[in-house]
């Protein structure tokens, strides 16, 4: 039986409701939850709501917490698996970037040995300030796993990134940190949806490309414990709770993306359907209808796998090939052209938007078929075979 437990630390800000959700859900899936909020936590939601969910007492003061020896700051941190700060306010992020030690939270942050998961929840232009993305990268470098945040209508009525994400991936994101999976340790990049190549200030090349399979696959490499980073074209889809979560819209800034993250990359798993091409000049203003017909130069977009797969030391790199005709063969001819140890080949009118899909693996032992399923399990098989691979090579 999964049975964990878990420092639980809320600081100040309106976010700080979904939290007690978050200590529900933690109980439900079988974690001890001890919760430690800020003062300025308690102003938004009460201690007993935690102490309710939990089953716990909950701890704000650094005075007055009848540990043994009065070194709460020690005991706790000693006794979890893990801390998870949700939501963690952007004053908070910077204490933990600077060392801070002026409360109890920040105390026992300070003197943990073990994983610290916080999921950034704050106005658009805080979580954009220069300031706070430096207090990030920090962090960051330091071994701390963020989680989030995710994009949408905030409480201060403006629409931009710096929402807590959901709960539920927040569980997840707790679980992948703390089980043992085939990938514990490795750092995974997963590109994953369309990239859209502007024409002029409106319009632009891009594809069908939902970014499932690619978002099922950084979540099922997430299960078997790696550190994953996502880089994701335009998409309609929420994240998962990856440590690192980057948005790009073309082929140039989904390669500058990938460029940054790959030297400290075990693992490059290339789903994303990149375009082909982009214009090669765009038009800054609208273009204006005509009964005339327009003429477009199209320049080729770099190829981001080929790319990665020829570097010096490559990391293991995995390819997908969604064909129209003649699969096997083409995938297998690319694969070969990027020499990659597995490339994934499907059919994309079967592939496209479906929730469901059948894959084709394949490698120097030959073909491996994954019978029709949802993505989410197709994810966690090829992953399964991604890991015996990489453990050969």
């Amino acid at each position: 039986m999964f049975k964990k437990s878990l420092l639980l630390g809320v600081t100040g800000g309106i976010a700080a409701y979904k939290a007690a959700e978050l200590a529900r859900l933690l109980t439900l899936d079988n974690f001890d939850v001890q919760t430690v909020m800020t003062k300025s936590a308690c102003h938004f939601i009460g201690p007993i709501t935690f102490q309710s969910l939990t089953g716990n007492p909950v701890y704000s003061d650094l005075w007055e917490t009848n540990a043994t020896n009065n070194m709460a700051h020690i005991s706790f941190s000693r006794n979890v698996d893990a801390i998870l700060l949700a939501p963690a306010s952007a004053d908070f992020i910077a204490k933990l970037a600077n060392g801070m030690a002026d409360d109890l939270l920040a105390t026992i942050c300070l003197a943990r040995d073990c994983p610290l998961i916080i999921a950034p929840a704050m106005n658009r232009q805080m979580w954009e300030n220069s300031a706070t993305q430096r207090n990030l990268s920090l962090l960051r470098h330091d071994g701390v796993i963020i989680v989030g945040p995710a994009s949408g209508e905030q409480a201060c009525g403006e629409i931009g990134m710096g929402r807590m994400v959901e709960t539920c991936e927040l569980v997840r994101a707790v679980r992948a940190t703390l089980q043992t999976g085939s990938l514990q340790g490795k750092n995974v990049l997963v590109t994953a949806g369309p990239t859209f190549e502007a024409i002029d200030a409106v319009r632009g090349i891009t594809n069908s490309s939902s970014g499932k399979m690619g978002y099922a696959i950084a979540q099922a490499a997430m299960e078997a414990g790696a550190n994953v980073s996502l880089v994701s074209g335009p998409t309609c889809l929420s994240p998962p709770a990856v440590g690192r979560f980057i948005r790009v819209v073309s082929a140039m800034d989904m390669l500058n993306a990938v460029q940054a993250e790959i030297a400290q990359t075990d693992i490059f798993i290339s789903v994303a359907a990149v375009a082909d091409y982009r214009v090669a000049k765009i038009n800054q203003q609208k273009l204006k209808k005509s009964d005339r017909n327009l003429s477009l130069e199209l320049i080729p977009n770099p190829d981001i796998l080929m790319i990665v797969s020829n570097l010096p030391k490559p990391p293991f790199c995995v390819g997908f090939a969604a064909e129209t005709d003649e699969l096997e063969r083409n995938a297998e001819a690319k694969r070969h052209k990027k020499n990659l140890p597995l490339l994934v080949a499907n059919w994309a009118q079967d592939a496209i938007g479906s929730d469901e899909s059948e894959l084709i693996l394949l490698d120097d032992a030959g073909k491996h078929l994954l019978p029709k399923a949802t993505k989410i399990e197709q994810a966690r098989r090829l992953i399964n075979h991604i890991s015996s691979l990489y453990k050969l090579k």
